[in-house]
């Protein structure tokens, strides 16, 4: 019992962690939210190639994970372009579909982190204590990118901040998932990590990096650049120094 006890504690912090968002974002969110969004483009775009995909090739092969990475870019194409698509239409909607995309790619993302940290606990509570510290690394910038994506996308703070947190709380799920179902858990966080790979990389190419291309001052725009190549970079230190 001792493990599950550690195990929602690391999984309650890492789900408050989605509040960092709001005391970045707060301050600029006007005046630099298109700067943020080249931020989250690349920080997106990161989280697929340097983390998922690689972790999930180590758990279900390279061949795999490549072919699950594009199933979960194609259904999220399907999802924006028909789903999504079809009710914003119908009911005059303001706000963009790559939001609600963004929050199903993120719910997934933590679920797949509560199963990580619950996995790491029942193990030895020092591989816990490790890999609870790493993901809050990791979920800072992810989480600034989250909450940029959510206001850019129409939301208000309040609404925006009220969904982060609530697709955060899916890593409690996952950490309860893995502490009384842990059969086969190596090869379903496998699948779950590829899917969520391919709706990273799904939003970024297809909804923020057009929305780049949309700035026509040269200057902007190697500002835009440089800022999508420091969430790049941001996530690469991060998981290098805490994979």
């Amino acid at each position: 019992m001792e493990a599950l006890y550690y195990t929602l504690i690391a999984t309650i912090l890492v789900s408050l962690i989605s509040f960092v968002g709001l005391f970045f974002a707060s301050k600029f969110v006007h005046k630099y939210m298109r700067l943020m969004i080249s931020f989250a483009a690349g920080a997106l775009l990161a989280a697929a190639f340097f983390e998922l995909m690689p972790e999930s090739a180590r758990s279900i092969g390279i061949e795999n994970a490549l072919l699950l990475t594009l199933a979960g870019f194609v259904v999220f194409f399907i999802f924006d372009r028909f789903i999504f698509w079809y009710h914003c239409h119908k009911n005059h909607c303001k706000v963009h579909s790559f939001t609600y995309l963004n929050l199903i790619g993120d719910g997934l993302h933590n679920f797949i982190d509560g199963m990580i940290i619950a996995a790491s606990f029942m193990t030895d509570f020092a591989l816990g204590v490790s890999t609870t510290v790493a993901v809050v690394l990791h979920e800072i910038p992810q989480e600034i990118s989250d909450f940029s994506i959510l206001i850019y996308g129409g939301l208000k703070k309040k609404r925006a901040l009220m969904f982060n947190f609530l697709t955060a709380l899916t890593s409690i799920v996952g950490a309860l998932f893995v502490y009384y179902f842990s059969l086969n858990v190596e090869m379903l966080s496998g699948f779950l990590i590829a899917i969520a790979a391919g709706s990273f990389i799904y939003i970024s190419g297809s909804d923020l990096i057009p929305e780049i291309h949309k700035e026509e001052h040269l200057r902007l725009s190697i500002t835009h650049l440089i800022t999508f190549l420091v969430g790049i970079l941001l996530m690469w230190v991060v998981g290098g120094f805490f994979h």
